[in-house]
């Protein structure tokens, strides 16, 4: 037995799997952000850790037999987080997250300083990862940053805390911009941009290989019969990626998550820091991906139903019947979906989500419609960025919650002209992905070429033909959109 760990922004998820790769069970514990200022969002490390312990009692509930032979573990996490212990091994302050962009200056500082950053890193510098965050630290927190003794992401830290280890493998470390893509490494010039060593780094492993052992006193705790070996895992991205058996150049995902994300595997390091794509490694031996990362997607429509007091479903209800009128559509209002900033193609932390073209008979269902449509172009902006250095994928799988509504999946269909194709199991596909890396410590399989598979499509979206035209013409007034708002942003915010 195999256990997957998916340590995301709004919840833990785990899932129990047999060899055959069949999900026996599943847990999910919610956790919370904290967003002191605009900008600002934080999480408390110890709220990981109980979360998890929760999944655990679950699982062990509703399959104690098979949970009890577990033989391994795999852990993703929301990436980029910079999560700082002590020589103790105590959390020193909340863990600053992905979205958070308090960090924007010290972007400039940190490529101002005679290193070039983005051939080495593959990546543009901003705020979202980890090392600015760092140097804001150092900045405006000095007694902090002196405690330093590792830095670590998200998960890392839980599997330190599981272990007692500190180690890291190459897709989350690559987004931390301290990482040589290429040579799939610690670089110290890059490290010494952020005024630290490797020695306060965690050890790289490949997202397969073994990265410490279950503590005995978990293990005790919840009656292993095994010494359970933890491996490397994934960055969260490259894990739905693993599980969903997305590994080759002709594969790709979108997730309509929390963030909105294009992920396409390539065979060899490629990157196009002048779009703000991200440049990774894999969670697999010397394979890479790009990706394209909009910042809010899914929570932008949280947001709408929340403010028009309505459920997602019947906003999704009311959206379809309202894309179907081609008037309608034709008059609707525009909205740039930059709650928090934003990365591809932009790099804009100080742009925000604004409506464009109300009228008087502007209505809750127009704003809603709005919201999808303004995502659904963030999305086409990574995937335009992307095909500027790398045009090889062909299948493209939907992932994440908004990968559940038909009418939204069809509007990106027709946006891209391209099919799209849904996964069975997808809301569970990164905490798949890294039970899949698990197996590969496994000395009782000799096939290990095998692990890795496409899992089954349940459902395809072909574009609509008639609503392509009328999509692209909006799109690009959206584009005209940001790029007036973008001269004006900066003095908007306080």
């Amino acid at each position: 037995m195999y256990i997957g760990i998916d340590l995301g922004t709004s919840s833990v998820k785990m899932i129990l799997t047999d060899s055959d790769q069949n999900i026996l069970a599943t847990a999910n514990s919610g956790l919370t952000v904290q967003s002191p200022k605009d900008g600002y969002n934080e999480q408390d490390p110890h709220e990981w850790v109980n979360s998890t312990m929760e999944c655990f009692e679950s699982l062990k509930s509703q399959k104690p037999i098979e949970f009890c032979e577990t033989i391994s573990i795999g852990i993703s996490g929301h990436m980029h987080g910079a999560t700082l212990v002590d020589k103790d091994g105590e959390v020193i302050r909340p863990c600053i997250l992905w979205n958070d962009t308090r960090s924007h200056e010290e972007c400039n500082e940190f490529e101002n300083q005679g290193i070039d950053v983005r051939s080495i890193s593959g990546n543009i510098t901003m705020p979202g990862f980890t090392a600015p965050k760092i140097n804001w630290i150092k900045k405006h927190e000095s007694e902090n940053f002196s405690k330093i003794f590792k830095v670590l992401l998200p998960k890392d830290y839980l599997r330190f805390y599981l272990t007692g280890e500190y180690f890291s493998e190459m897709s989350d470390a690559s987004g931390t911009l301290w990482l040589d893509i290429k040579k799939r490494k610690w670089s110290e010039n890059l490290l010494s941009c952020s005024f630290l060593e490797e020695k306060h780094m965690p050890k790289l492993v490949e997202g397969n290989e073994e990265a410490g052992i279950l503590k005995n006193k978990f293990k005790e705790k919840f009656n292993f019969k095994n010494n359970v070996t933890i491996v490397g895992g994934a960055g969260d991205n490259a894990a739905a990626a693993a599980g969903m058996g997305i590994t080759e150049q002709s594969q790709s995902f979108i997730s309509l998550g929390t963030s909105g994300v294009f992920f396409t595997p390539t065979q060899n390091f490629l990157s196009n820091t002048g779009d703000a794509v991200h440049s990774f490694c894999h969670c697999l031996p010397n394979k890479w991906h790009l990706m394209s990362v909009m910042l809010s997607a899914s929570n932008c429509l949280d947001w709408v139903c929340s403010i028009t007091n309505t459920s997602i479903g019947e906003a999704l209800t009311n959206v379809e019947k309202y894309f179907s009128d081609t008037n309608d559509l034709s008059n609707s209002s525009f909205f740039l979906p930059y709650l928090s900033g934003e990365r591809t193609p932009h790099n804009d932390p100080y742009i925000r989500g604004s409506f464009h073209s109300m009228k008087t008979t502007t209505n809750s269902t127009n704003l809603q419609y709005a919201v999808i449509e303004g995502i659904s172009f963030g999305i086409l902006d990574g995937v335009n960025s992307i095909l500027k250095v790398n045009n090889n994928f062909e299948k493209i799988f939907m992932v994440g919650g908004g990968s559940k509504s038909k009418f939204w999946i069809e509007l990106l269909a027709s946006l891209l002209n391209r099919k799209l194709s849904v996964c069975d199991q997808s809301e569970f596909g990164a905490a798949l992905g890294v039970a899949r890396l698990a197996m590969y410590v496994d000395k009782n399989i000799d096939k290990k070429e095998n692990i890795i598979k496409e899992i089954n499509v349940s459902k395809s979206f072909t574009p609509k033909q008639d609503k392509i035209d009328l999509l692209l013409k909006r799109y690009n007034i959206w584009r005209d959109i940001y790029s007036s708002n973008k001269k004006i942003a900066s003095n908007l915010l306080t």
